[in-house]
């Protein structure tokens, strides 16, 4: 193993000898975008956040619109959809992407995660996942609450800049400005994942800022853009991934541009999987890795979304908060809706 890919062994994993956790959710938590808009606070470490070239019409009133077709579009795949609106009066442009302060797990933790933007720290509102909580039955049994890192100028943005291999307990996370590896040494520590840090860059060689839009991990495949990954890592990286008998879909820094990197695998009712990606990102990859994708899975879901990912530099993964919660004691099964 590389040197250079920083690993933390020992007790966490498979080598603890706990069983697999599932990984693929079977509901998501959305936040409409009612305030979405241009953040110049995060254009500077978001490379994919373009200000210029959008058609004619409200950025908000678009950004809605393009909201409420994935929202119906996982809604027909069978996933249990959480499309929750902002709590009270707020002026928060990117809190469509609730994935980067909060991620809901499988044991009934709920992590809340320390931001660079002090414009984004205001989407942090409890009221939501307590109408996530009654909504869906779920039960929370612990708050790991990471945001004091704040104040030290530490960063680690939720699962933009964590992807989990649940069935391996294992964290990935390339470092970034808003990606601090101490915060994930810690934040693995406490859910007991063994945790993954590694480099990688764009084709300008600026650091991937979220290694979600690199890297997605489902149950039979993984995606991967390789070559953004540090050469004396990447190695050890693909070792990793293939390890778990996954196919690898390597893609380049053009397909990841176009956000092919930024793609989720999901659960629907009656268990079949549901790969969500935006309809950008499923034109950028060829014919025989969309093949082995739709092989890996039993549906696809390609909404459009240009203007949250023009606008807000993220993609259909970024918007969605996987809900791993257990349901509460009595509790059938989820009441999700619009």
């Amino acid at each position: 193993m590389d040197p250079r890919v920083t690993e933390g062994m020992g007790t966490t994993g498979s080598a603890a000898g706990q069983a697999p956790l599932c990984q693929s959710a079977d509901a998501v938590l959305l936040v409409r975008p009612t305030a979405f808009g241009w953040n110049p606070e995060t254009a500077g470490s978001n490379a994919f956040q373009r200000l210029g070239g959008a058609s004619a019409g409200p950025d908000r009133v678009r950004a809605l619109t393009e909201f409420e077709a994935l929202v119906g579009a996982l809604g027909s795949a069978g996933v249990g959809v959480f499309a929750l609106d902002e709590p009270g009066p707020s002026a928060c442009p990117d809190a469509v992407f609730p994935n980067n302060w909060v991620s809901l797990h499988h044991d009934g933790t709920v992590v809340l995660y320390p931001m660079l933007a002090p414009s984004r720290r205001i989407e942090r509102r409890m009221e939501l996942i307590t109408g996530l909580e009654e909504r869906g039955g779920y039960g929370v049994s612990r708050l790991l609450d990471l945001t004091h890192h704040e104040l030290s100028g530490r960063f680690l943005e939720g699962t933009g800049s964590v992807v989990f291999d649940h069935a391996a307990r294992v964290a990935y996370a390339c470092r970034s400005p808003r990606t601090d590896e101490s915060v994930l040494r810690e934040l693995c520590e406490e859910l007991d994942y063994e945790p993954v840090a590694f480099d990688a860059a764009d084709a300008g060689g600026v650091a991937v800022y979220h290694t979600n839009v690199l890297l997605s991990i489902g149950t039979r495949s993984a995606i991967l853009c390789a070559e953004a990954v540090a050469s004396a890592e990447r190695g050890a990286l693909l070792e990793r991934l293939q390890a778990g008998g996954r196919q690898v879909v390597t893609i380049s820094h053009a397909q990841m541009a176009e956000f092919a990197g930024n793609a989720l695998e999901l659960r629907a009712r009656g268990g079949s999987s549901v790969l969500a990606m935006s309809e950008r990102a499923w034109r950028a990859f060829g014919p025989a890795q969309a093949e082995l994708l739709r092989g890996c899975v039993d549906a696809v879901v390609t909404p459009s979304v240009p203007t949250i990912e023009q606008r807000g530099g993220g993609s259909v993964r970024c918007m969605l908060a996987e809900v791993f919660l257990p349901l509460r004691p009595g509790e059938a099964s989820a009441q999700a809706g619009p």
